[in-house]
């Protein structure tokens, strides 16, 4: 008798394949159920086969493929990983220091060379002994490096930013501590999408919502007017939502700076996946306290000043009793914008303590459990442009279009620019 499989393509009654195909189905599940459950018991008696498994089966995702610019260069437009580029920097400058501190220079070594007659060379113990002592020298001053720049999650950390983008952009990336952020939230010209602009003004804190002119006889305000307007009165960015077909379609977020700088730069997202607040199961009502950022996955240069520009429109210290998190979470140059509510609690029966990498439980987290309630709105964020001013009509100069998305950056897959 053959394989259910055979079975089935020689049987010609449509019932009776129906039911082959079922049991079929049906003793390779249980067949890998039982695989499962043998290999739990196993590793639960030797941990050990759990963290060999789990080196080996890494999943070959997009993410792992993702590729980089082969290039020392920080430019705002190159796809390079700012912590590995600067890890490789640092790297180089020790090992400059520990050569010059060992006094080892280049012309140096020509002179010796053309000085001493290679016939009359010194001992070669004695050559050892400095050998040696040198590569102590250095093994000492390794030892003492700080350790590793890279984060070792998906968080953002802006302290990576390099010179070359914060001398273009000196009033995002500056020393001093910025002003309390004042946000004015606009639409287009005649929208209807009032109850979703607000709903997306009440993400910002110290927010306005003020409605586009849409009166046959009002004055219709263009966005550098506006910006005028908001900057006289002590507001620090203007956002501008698009609207099509009656969603929101578009995000512009301009600066506005200090007095005796000009407005900019100003970014251009697309909205995709909108999603109310109503339209979420279970979800949260907001309160006002000031929430916490988390920035997750920003990486380029580019990357750095998307999450620095986002960072700006927060206030620096949330309010903890608040207990609520704006998440931005970069992936595949797509953003996710989530804002939740969470809440530490204790671990049910029926749950398991939380293991790290290696399979072994993490002591500090045994009996306690975080809860979170999604208080909206959702939406997916992709950067389309960065312009020196206010929007591409507001910029002007050679250096007016700071970074534009083309169709062409998307040939490559595993190739990303945030």
């Amino acid at each position: 008798m053959g394989s259910g499989k055979s079975l089935s393509l020689k049987t010609g009654n449509k019932l009776k394949r129906k039911q082959l195909y079922i049991s079929q189905k049906k003793t390779e599940g249980k067949s890998r159920h039982e695989e499962r459950h043998r290999r739990r018991r196993e590793e639960a008696k030797e941990p050990e086969l759990r963290r060999k498994r789990l080196e080996t089966n890494v999943p070959a995702s997009i993410d792992k493929k993702r590729i980089w610019d082969e290039v020392d260069d920080d430019a705002l437009g190159t796809v390079v990983d700012v912590a590995e580029l600067k890890r490789r920097r640092i790297e180089a400058e020790e090992e400059q220091a520990a050569r010059e501190a060992d006094g080892v220079d280049d012309d140096a070594e020509m002179e010796d060379d053309e000085d001493v007659d290679s016939m009359l060379g010194s001992d070669d113990e004695d050559e050892d002994e400095d050998e040696e002592a040198r590569m102590e020298r250095i093994q000492s001053q390794r030892t003492q490096r700080n350790s590793s720049i890279a984060p070792s999650t998906t968080s953002t950390n802006l302290d990576l930013t390099p010179d070359s983008l914060a001398s273009q952009f000196k009033n995002l990336f500056t020393d001093e501590p910025l002003p309390p952020p004042k946000i004015l939230v606009t639409t287009s010209l005649n929208a209807t999408i009032h109850k979703e602009a607000e709903e997306i003004a009440a993400m910002f804190p110290n927010s306005t919502y003020i409605r586009r002119s849409a009166h046959r006889y009002g004055h219709k305000y263009s966005v550098r007017e506006i910006c005028k307007f908001a900057k006289n009165r002590g507001y620090t960015a203007v956002l501008v939502v698009g609207e099509d077909q009656k969603r929101p379609s578009s995000l512009s977020i301009c600066h506005l700076n200090s007095e005796d700088v000009p407005p900019g730069p100003t970014l251009t997202y697309t909205i995709r996946n909108y999603l109310p607040s109503k339209a979420l199961i279970g979800h949260g009502n907001p309160t006002n306290h000031y929430p916490e950022l988390l920035l997750n996955g920003f990486k380029t240069p580019l990357g750095l000043l998307t999450a620095k520009s986002m960072h700006t429109l927060f206030p620096p210290q949330p309010e903890i009793q608040g207990r609520q998190a704006v998440t931005l979470h970069n992936q595949r140059d797509y953003i996710f914008v989530r804002r939740h509510r969470y809440v530490f609690r204790e671990k049910r029966q029926t749950e398991k303590n939380v293991v790290s990498a290696d399979g072994k439980e993490i002591e500090a987290l045994k009996g306690i459990r975080a809860g979170l309630q999604e208080i909206g709105p959702r939406m997916t964020l992709k950067l389309r442009r960065v312009d020196k001013g206010i929007g591409r009509a507001g910029s002007e100069g050679e250096d007016a279009l700071k970074w534009e998305w083309k169709a062409k950056m998307e040939k490559k897959r595993t190739r990303f620019n945030l």
